[in-house]
């Protein structure tokens, strides 16, 4: 095997959609959310959905955090498992075009694949499995007496350190290295690579990956948008896929 990888981010990135949001909401339909948490966070979602401010994703998302963790304690065990199942069965096979297609091509070429993400690890897990990577790393739930403590371990602080520790364990190479992702927590990973890719970038990260050259690609619809730098700004360069 090669010494050769690439590392991927996962929601956004890989799935169309967030897996931790996705299992938030699956556990809120199995009743274990705090009451009126699912009409709270349906609220919220909409007020981001009508674009009515530009904060409106980062407070669905903080909502989201806050109800999930605030409930964690009470959750068993084998109730969230059967969560992150459904989810796994539903979203798995909701994946972009492009990273799909590129994750295929980078096996092909003998590339070694692996995630780091803010997914929880056990839906990551089944989601490394199903894709072929070697190693996923997302945030652990710390158990004790066969029940969540509420204490979590996260990972999207910490990206560019984890995947130096991958580097070092697997013995990989940063020549030819791949980093793909979608937002500024991706910024420490993708800046430690030869070939960083923002795909589907937030404004941030859009505005950082034009600064510093690296390829930015969007996909929409059934049309995939590479935006190459040309003479200091960005021209569309656009591939018709369908798949």
């Amino acid at each position: 095997m090669t010494n050769k990888f690439a590392v991927f981010d996962i929601d956004g990135t890989l799935v169309r959609w967030q897996l931790y949001h996705a299992i938030t909401h699956e556990l809120g339909k199995l009743g274990y959310l705090p009451e009126g948490s699912l009409d709270q966070l349906h609220k919220i979602r909409m007020e981001w959905k009508n674009r009515n401010s530009q904060d409106s994703y980062h407070n669905y998302e903080t909502a989201m955090v806050e109800v999930f963790q605030e409930a964690l304690p009470n959750i068993p065990i084998d109730q969230y498992q059967a969560a992150v199942d459904s989810v796994f069965t539903t979203y798995k096979d909701q994946v972009y075009t492009y990273t799909r297609d590129l994750i295929k091509q980078l096996r092909h070429d003998g590339y070694q694949l692996f995630a780091i993400s803010g997914s929880p690890q056990a839906i990551l897990e089944k989601i490394g499995k199903h894709y072929g990577f070697e190693e996923v790393v997302g945030p652990r739930y710390e158990q004790k007496n066969m029940a969540f403590t509420g204490h979590i371990a996260l990972t999207h602080t910490r990206k560019g350190e984890i995947l130096q520790e991958l580097v070092e364990r697997h013995n990989l190479s940063w020549h030819e290295s791949i980093a793909v992702g979608d937002s500024p927590s991706d910024v420490a990973m993708l800046e430690l690579v030869e070939k960083p890719i923002a795909f589907n970038p937030t404004n941030e990260l859009y505005e950082l990956a034009r600064q510093k050259g690296w390829p930015i690609v969007v996909e929409r619809k059934n049309v995939i948008y590479r935006l190459a730098a040309e003479t200091g700004s960005y021209s569309l360069k656009e591939e018709n896929h369908r798949g």
